[in-house]
């Protein structure tokens, strides 16, 4: 609606009273064309983007001053994306999403808009509208949307540029979109795009703050639009009534009106069609008009229009915005005659207005919402109630689905109908497979409430339940253990309950509950298929209880369980894999764990499938790494990265892989880019929710990866952030979070501190029967804070560890193991031999940090026995492992040996690194590329002994290590 006064010459007049917000839009338009006044030339590089807020009470003049910003940015241009919120629209997910973005893919085929969405076509065209929901049992996270749409409005950002969106009335817009926009609004700089928003500040939703902190940005206020003054009232209604309007009479215009442009223009139309003379004899007729204007007096003139008038405009109200004029005349019961001469009156009265949507159809709409509200408030509940059902048999049967049909459902009295319960679960699987899942509970709570019948309340508290799982689990807890106690569940059904009941109490840390329950239903089953998957549920959710009473007992059980199994279907592999997971952390031969990790991954696992989880899968891939086989690792997470993205899921889920790869590349001594993955789990595990395993799992690995890359302030800050000395979570989390804090107080010179954490977690541990020092190096780091002042007990606690390495059996766990030995065995010449050995090790693993640790202290204790060519050459050659780690504090430390010992090592000219034997040169060049030894001799057709002697070779010829091979060999 705008306050544009329309005199009797028909040209319209400039907006009063809104210089300084034209002036912004001017400005803002100006620098997002390039056009910034500041010598610049048009293009690209000078744009600049950024974000306008206007606020103000209804009528006040917000969305004249849009049209005005629409109607600069088309003529200079631009290409304007606009949307308005509806307050009948406001339960409708992706409402103004849909209104931003439909018109430019409206015009497209099918194979149009797939190609211009790319991979996100099946994220966000169910969200847009722009497709029928999937059919699935998966469906996108409500992050994962988001993210589409981010790709979806940069890309026409960067395509169709300079771009202006615009949000009308944000305060009625929906929560799915406004939760996209109010994050989204951080980027227009960066994009050069311009967004514009309006609101009602007083009428902004309670549990909207992120609207209410768009609308005050970084500190700076919205324009906040005031009432016009008496000059300004007296131009409209001079403008409308003549210019021989008196001041008295322009005076009492304004004193009626408040200053509310809405409503002075609207005083000034009925006065100019009634001929109201504009003087003080008439201002008894004019306060009569005013009435009319607004509230009751509006009704009041509805009324006088007719029945059949009347009821079009309560059908629109109902309808909401933008509904084709035939939809409203079938509510309203009119035929077509009837429809077109109601909207005809309507139109001349000003309050519709018809328009042409983009799929070329005629729509309705109110002249303005203060009217729209004031006609659905007028209803009668019971007629307004039974419209809402004749809206949603009417959206139904023109093809708009059950999703548009759902908010009229919603407004309905509960009566028993089948059919309101079918529609609203169909609208809720739209809405979960739109990634609108708070949308979904809604639906499906009024179902329940309808309520359906007896032999589907079960299905339907299911479904409800699953709605609810990553939202509110403990409610989801309740809503299944009610659809359990249905009388009429089917059996498949009651599998599928119990299976995700197990999930909510697993994810509320409820773990030895959902452990009890897959045993009891595990009981009941008569399938002995079903009996396992049960038992498989059981064992994962065991496996990661802190309060478990007897976890050898679960291991032997399901060491049993695993013998049997030859990895036939999906529940044998996740037996198989746990059994692998279980070998590792109980520190069996590796040789152990990988056999049975082959079995599981011989068939193939599923990260995206929601009844068995992704955890399997992810225990499978460490079970790879811990056994020296990172690169098999990384490949499995890249599938998990690739999967989740797919199906949009990048919530919990991705902020897992993107830890647990981060986790692989610290191993691998990658430091660097394990901090990046580490942190990206991190911030996407924030958005998500505080204290959720993912966040533990993050904060841990990061703490770690930045000791190692010799950050210890930073790592304390993160500990501090994250409070992470306050208490430890109720489930398994590697690396342990008590440990973690104890390594790091270490670290920091709090020895005593330190050592107390890391016993009570090294007791933790032992009583769970995790004695892997590869899975928790806790002894490890325990040994070395003890050297100093208890050095019996670090040589206790070093050959302990060392005797469970050798157990596992990898070359890098040995090689670690062997270097601490080293650094608590008081003989310099027995430290120096240790420590050789565990050169021997580690070059034979991919832990190539470790190895850049084992060299420098190599170096050190050489220097100490008087071998100074052979420390210069290992000091160096961990100085480089460790600065290609990343290990910043270790080349530190290297260099400063290096330099007080006075050495020198010597530096190999080119044409050294190039005398090489072929198969030196070969064996080298695979190292370089990440393979292992086995994986070496496989290439080279040679055996692992062989490729081990000829690495050797190539590192004293080239003076470095794996880590240096690739920069060394010129790749």
């Amino acid at each position: 609606m705008s306050h544009v006064t329309e005199p009797r010459g028909g040209a319209l007049k400039p907006l009063l009273e809104r210089e300084s917000e034209l002036l912004a839009i001017h400005r803002a338009v100006d620098e997002l064309c390039g056009a910034s006044g500041q010598g610049q030339g048009p293009g690209p590089a000078a744009r600049r983007g950024g974000v306008l807020t206007f606020a103000g009470s209804a009528g006040i003049g917000k969305t004249t001053l849009l049209a005005e910003a629409r109607r600069l940015a088309a003529e200079r241009s631009c290409t304007v994306l606009f949307a308005r919120g509806g307050e009948q629209e406001r339960q409708v997910p992706f409402h103004v999403m849909r209104q931003l973005i439909q018109p430019t893919f409206a015009a497209m085929s099918e194979d149009e808009r797939r190609e211009a969405l790319g991979n996100w076509y099946s994220i966000v065209a169910p969200a847009l509208g722009l497709t029928a929901a999937p059919k699935g049992p998966t469906a996108p996270d409500p992050q994962g949307v988001r993210d589409g749409l981010d790709w979806v409005v940069t890309h026409l950002a960067v395509r169709s540029a300079p771009v202006v969106l615009i949000v009308d009335d944000a305060h009625w817009a929906d929560a799915e979109s406004l939760a996209w926009l109010t994050a989204f609004t951080a980027r227009a700089e960066e994009l050069a795009m311009l967004i514009m928003v309006a609101c009602r500040p007083d009428e902004i939703p309670a549990d909207a703050a992120t609207l209410r902190a768009l609308m005050g940005r970084q500190g700076s206020r919205p324009h906040e639009l005031a009432p016009l003054t008496t000059s300004a009232v007296a131009r409209i209604v001079r403008d409308a009534l003549g210019e021989d309007a008196d001041d008295v009479f322009c005076r009492e215009c304004w004193a009626i009106t408040g200053g509310n442009p809405f409503e002075v223009v609207e005083l000034a139309m009925k006065g100019r069609d009634r001929g109201l003379k504009p003087h003080q004899d008439s201002i008894p007729q004019l306060r009569d008009l005013a009435s009319a204007v607004k509230g009751s007096g509006l009704i009041e003139r509805l009324e006088q229009l007719g029945p059949s008038t009347v009821r079009l405009a309560w059908a629109a109200a109902v309808l909401g915005t933008a509904v084709p004029t035939d939809i409203v005349g079938g509510v309203a019961a009119l035929g077509e005659a009837q429809a077109a001469e109601a909207i005809a009156q309507l139109r001349d009265a000003r309050i519709l207005t018809v328009l042409t949507s983009v799929r070329r159809k005629q729509v309705v709409e109110f002249f303005h919402p203060l009217i729209a509200t004031a006609v659905y408030r007028s209803i009668p509940p019971g007629v307004r109630v039974a419209m809402h059902g004749m809206a949603a048999t009417a959206l139904v049967d023109d093809g708009h689905g059950a999703a548009a049909a759902a908010r009229h459902l919603l407004e309905m009295h509960p009566e028993g109908d089948p059919w309101v319960v079918q529609q609203l679960r169909q609208a809720a699987r739209d809405s979960f497979s739109a990634g609108a899942p708070d949308a979904a509970r809604r639906y499906l709570a009024r179902a329940l409430r309808e309520p359906p019948e007896v032999e589907d309340r079960a299905e339907v508290l299911f479904e409800l339940g699953s709605a609810n799982l990553l939202h509110d689990p403990g409610t989801t807890i309740n809503q299944l253990r009610a659809a359990l106690e249905e009388p009429r569940t089917e059996q498949g059904l009651r599998e599928a309950i119990t299976y995700r009941l197990a999930q909510a109490l697993g994810h509320t840390g409820q773990l030895a509950d959902a452990a009890a329950l897959l045993a009891d239903e595990a009981r009941r089953a008569t399938s002995s298929r079903t009996r396992l998957r049960m038992q498989a549920e059981q064992f994962k959710w065991n496996s990661v209880r802190v309060d478990e009473e007897n976890s050898p007992a679960r291991s032997r059980l399901l060491a049993q369980f695993a013998k049997r199994l030859t990895g036939r279907g999906l529940p044998e592999r996740h037996i198989l894999g746990l059994r692998a997971w279980d070998a590792v952390l109980r520190g069996e031969p590796a040789a152990t764990a990988l056999e049975y990790a082959e079995q599981a991954l011989d068939g193939g696992l599923s990260w995206t499938d929601q009844d068995f989880g992704f955890e399997v899968p992810a225990v499978v891939a460490l079970t790879l790494m811990y056994c020296d086989q990172p690169g098999r690792a990384e490949e499995l997470f890249n599938t998990g990265i690739v999967e989740f993205e797919a199906k949009g899921w990048r919530g919990a889920h991705l902020s897992f892989v993107y830890t647990l790869l981060g986790y692989v590349h610290y191993r691998r001594g990658r430091l660097a880019e394990a901090e990046d993955f580490v942190r990206n789990g991190l911030q996407i595990a924030d958005r998500v929710g505080q204290g959720i395993p993912a966040q533990w799992y993050a904060i841990g690995t990061l703490i770690e990866t930045l000791l190692a890359r010799g950050n210890t302030a930073e790592a304390q800050r993160v500990a501090d952030a994250y409070k992470l000395a306050d208490g430890w979570p109720p489930a398994v989390v590697y690396p342990d979070p008590q440990a973690v804090w104890g390594k790091l107080l270490l670290a920091r010179g709090r020895i005593e501190e330190g050592e107390h954490h890391l016993v009570s977690a090294g007791r933790r541990l032992d009583l769970r029967g995790a004695r892997n020092p590869s899975w928790s190096p806790w002894q490890l780091d325990l040994a070395l804070g003890q050297v100093a002042r208890k050095p019996e007990q670090a040589r206790a606690t070093a050959s302990e560890a060392l005797s469970r390495a050798r157990a596992f059996g990898t070359s890098s766990m040995i090689g670690h193991a062997l270097r601490v030995a080293a650094a608590t065995t008081v003989d310099p010449a027995r430290a120096a031999t240790l420590l050789q050995d565990s050169v021997d090790h580690l070059e034979q693993s991919p832990a190539a940090c470790e190895l850049a640790y084992a060299l420098v202290d190599h170096g050190t204790a050489l220097h100490t026995i008087g071998s100074r060519h052979h420390a210069a050459q290992q000091l160096y050659r961990g100085m480089e492992t460790a600065v290609a780690c990343g290990a910043d504090g270790l080349a530190a430390r290297a260099r400063t040996q290096l330099a007080s010992a006075g050495l020198r090592p010597r530096r190999l000219h080119t044409a050294e690194q190039e005398n090489l034997t072929v198969a030196e040169n070969a064996a080298a060049r695979h190292a370089a590329h990440g393979l292992d030894n086995t994986a070496i001799a496989a290439e080279l057709k040679t055996d692992a002994q062989s490729v081990s002697e000829l690495l050797c070779a190539a590192f004293t010829k080239l003076g470095t290590d794996r880590s240096g091979l690739r920069r060394a060999l010129g790749d």
